[in-house]
This record gives structure tokens, C-alpha cells and sequence, in this order.
């Protein structure tokens, strides 16, 4: 047990990096603390510890959580910085090094961050790094809200697939899930809280129940008959973990958002063969086509990495030419990092830097275009628009149900409510849109 006057007159600020996964686990490690009595910080508060949930996908992440660490280090010069998530997971001795860090804790420790807070601030030792676990085991639920109106459930944690040039098996360890039971309380607890929308997470969310007698598709049967819960999001599902019975289902289900974000990687069979990916293009095009047969006005977003090892111009030109033929909504574009520890560092070839910005570039514009030709279809229709709190410039915004964010006129009493809205114009990143009753 916490002797929580430890915490009585102590403050966090939190900052997280990565993955919608990432931001649930920060929010539940905010909530613990909340209870043990060390409060989030609010608008102009100083903290005393600064919570830094961090990523490693790519070199540029680990890049970037440095410079983060740094710049705390130098505007809060009184505050215990506390480090967590994949790269603190991977590369704790470097954390440690950094200024001002005093906790170092793995992905498997953040539950227990308020028992090292605690002992941090009862002994300030040196940078203490909690040793990460290398063989990761243990699944910790996590349904927490974020920022706005929408909710987190971390169904599913690490990963079984050991991808060429990914390092998440090693930062997030095995694939593991929580019971259907557990996160369906979880999800109707989010309703009781006044919840509207879940956002489905986890590192592999289609390899749910893996070990099991259950899988995905009978947990989102399960989630859909939750009450009050109107609108369920599916995070990232690998192309062949989407089955054509799910797409079908989706489709006509309760609360199942048309939305989906499926990770391709490379347009090029013989990359996505180096890559060590579990399908080919002909199957990311027939779940494509399947999504559009069932749901026209569905959203799809495609992750895409450039530069990989072994990607010559041939082989970019085919992934160029294979993403500009599918009807997908948007592109997240992530250039090829080298990663410590990988079998991608063994393929021959490597993309020099500046033909890896050059093809960042391209398939970016390729996005933009994708986007404006998904968004201006809907132009002059109505569609359901959950409005979130936030309000900013006399607007409120939110999102419609296929995923285009709209802002209309401010009207406080719209807050986490889906209204219907007339989508008037796209301009570019958001859709501007009235009130449609």
C-alpha cells in the first residue's frame, strides 16, 4: 500500500509519444497516480515530475524523445523526470544519461510507476532504472480517455510476427490479450463514465485470443452489444488478420465505425518478402476492394514505409504505382529507419538519404490527393458527427463517422453528443460543416 502523503503536494505533467496504445497506458498511469494523490498538472502549474511515455519505431523517434527529455530538463530544472514506454524498454542505460531523468522504466513496469515515484522521491538517488523484463509476459488492461471525447481499451499487447526491420517484439514482447468478460465491463464502465466512443488498441489486434478458444472477431461481436457506447474505432489490423466475415460484419453491425487502418508497408511483393510480411498485394487489393464493396463511404488509411532495405527504383516505382491504384482514403508515410538488432540490417542495398526524402515526398503529395478525393465526395451530404469539447477560434470540431474531421459553430451544449451535420466544404485537413436538425 502507498502512504499517498508522499504525493500530497506533488504534481505530474505528461508527455507521450507513438501509438494510440501509448496514450491509453499514459492515461491509466495518470489516473494511478490521480489516486495516489499526485495530481495532473493543469494550465500554468509547475510540475514537480514530468511522465515521458516514449516510442522507438524509427531512429527520428528515439531522436525526438531525447530532444523532449532535454528540453523538460532545461524549462522544469527542479522536476524528476520520469521515462517510460519502448525506447526507455530498449535502451535504458542511454535514458538514464540524459538530464534530470530520475525513474527509467520499461513497458512492463508502468504500472508500478507510482511505487517508484514514491521511492524516488522518499531517497533521490541517482537516475534508478527499473530493470525491463526481456521476456514480457503479463497483460495489463487499460481503458482510459483521452484528451477529448474518446476512450482507449487496450485489448492486446507485443508481437508474435518479428518483421525484418521492427523492434516491437523486443520493446513490447509477446503477443498476449486480455478475456472478452474483462474488456466488455471495461467498455460498459466507459459508458457509465459517459463514454461514446472506444478506439480499439493494441500492438496486434487481430492476433487476439491467440492461445486461446476465442479471437477478435467474437470480441467486437461482445463489444457491439454494450450500451451506451455508440461508436467503436478498430486501430491498426494487419491485412491478413482482417478476415471478408468481419468486413461483412462491420458493415452492418451497431456501433462498428466504417474506418479502417490497415498497415501495408510496401507496394512491392519482393519488399514486403524481405520484410518478412505475412501476405502479398494481391491480398491488401482484394481487402481493399472487399471494404469498398460493403462500405463505399468507408475511410482507409495505409501505413507505408519507403527506403527500405533493398528497395531500389524499380521496386519503389511498383509500390508507387500499386498504392496509386487503390481507393484508399489516406497514406501514413514513414521513412525506413535502421534498427538495432534486426534482420533488415543483412539485406544489401541501402537507400541513401536523399532518394528516401524524395520518395517520402511523393507518396505524401500521393496522399494528399488520395484525401481530397476521398473528402470532397461527400460535399453537400449529412452525415453523423460526434462533437468533441474542445473549442477553438468560435468552433467546435469532431469526427464523422467514416473519419473526416469537421468543425462547426460553437454551441457548448453539442459536447459529446453525435448531431447530424451537412459537410459544406473540405479545405484541405478539415471539413467545414452546419448543423443539420
Amino acid at each position: 500500500m502507498i502512504d499517498n502523503s508522499t504525493f500530497s503536494t506533488h504534481k505530474a505533467l505528461f508527455h507521450t509519444f507513438g501509438c494510440k496504445l501509448n496514450f491509453a497506458e499514459t492515461s491509466t498511469v495518470a489516473r494511478v497516480l490521480a489516486e495516489h494523490g499526485i495530481m495532473r498538472c493543469q494550465r500554468g502549474d509547475v510540475p514537480d515530475i514530468v511522465v515521458i511515455n516514449t516510442c522507438s519505431v524509427t531512429e527520428l523517434a528515439d531522436k525526438k524523445c531525447r530532444q523532449t527529455i532535454r528540453s523538460y530538463a532545461r524549462r522544469y530544472p527542479n522536476a524528476a523526470i520520469v521515462v517510460t514506454g519502448c525506447y526507455a524498454q530498449l535502451k535504458s542505460d542511454e535514458v538514464a544519461n540524459l538530464p534530470s531523468v530520475a525513474i527509467v522504466a520499461g513497458n512492463d513496469r508502468k504500472g508500478e510507476l507510482a511505487n517508484y515515484i514514491k521511492q524516488w522521491l522518499e531517497t533521490h538517488q541517482p537516475a534508478t532504472i527499473v530493470t525491463p523484463h526481456k521476456d514480457i509476459r503479463t497483460f495489463t488492461p487499460s481503458c482510459s480517455r483521452g484528451d477529448r471525447t474518446r476512450y482507449f481499451l487496450k485489448v492486446q499487447d507485443g508481437c508474435d510476427y518479428f518483421c525484418s526491420y521492427c523492434t516491437i517484439p523486443m520493446a513490447r514482447g509477446r503477443s498476449r490479450s486480455g478475456s472478452i468478460d474483462q474488456l466488455v465491463n471495461q467498455a460498459a464502465q466507459a459508458a457509465a463514465e459517459g463514454g461514446k466512443e472506444i478506439v480499439i488498441t493494441g500492438v496486434n489486434i487481430g492476433d487476439f485470443g491467440k492461445g486461446r478458444n476465442d479471437d477478435f472477431f467474437d470480441l467486437i461481436r461482445a463489444l457491439d452489444q454494450v450500451d451506451g457506447i455508440e461508436r467503436y474505432r478498430i486501430s491498426s489490423i494487419e491485412p491478413n488478420l482482417l478476415t471478408d466475415e468481419m468486413i461483412e460484419w462491420v458493415a452492418q453491425s451497431r456501433s462498428f465505425m466504417p474506418h479502417f487502418h490497415i498497415p501495408l508497408q510496401s507496394g512491392s511483393d519482393t519488399i514486403l518478402e524481405l520484410m518478412r510480411r505475412h501476405y502479398r498485394t494481391d491480398l491488401f487489393r482484394h481487402k481493399v476492394e472487399a471494404i469498398r464493396h460493403t462500405m463505399p463511404h468507408a475511410f482507409i488509411g495505409v501505413d507505408l514505409i519507403v527506403g527500405a532495405r533493398g528497395e531500389n527504383q524499380e521496386l519503389y516505382n511498383e509500390s508507387r504505382n500499386f498504392v496509386e491504384s487503390l481507393d484508399i482514403s489516406r497514406l501514413h508515410v514513414f521513412p525506413y529507419s535502421e534498427r538495432p538488432g534486426t534482420r533488415a540490417l543483412n539485406i544489401d542495398h541501402i537507400v541513401d538519404q536523399h532518394d528516401k526524402h524524395l520518395r517520402s515526398r511523393q507518396m505524401i503529395n500521393l496522399s494528399e490527393r488520395k484525401l481530397d478525393d476521398f473528402a470532397s465526395r461527400f460535399v453537400g451530404s449529412i452525415r453523423p458527427v460526434l462533437i468533441e469539447h474542445r473549442e477553438k477560434s468560435g468552433a467546435m470540431s469532431g469526427f464523422t463517422d467514416n473519419y473526416l474531421r469537421v468543425e462547426i459553430k460553437a454551441d457548448s451544449s453539442l459536447a459529446n453528443k453525435v448531431v447530424p451535420v451537412r459537410l459544406t466544404e473540405w479545405a484541405g485537413e478539415v471539413m467545414k460543416g452546419e448543423l443539420s436538425l
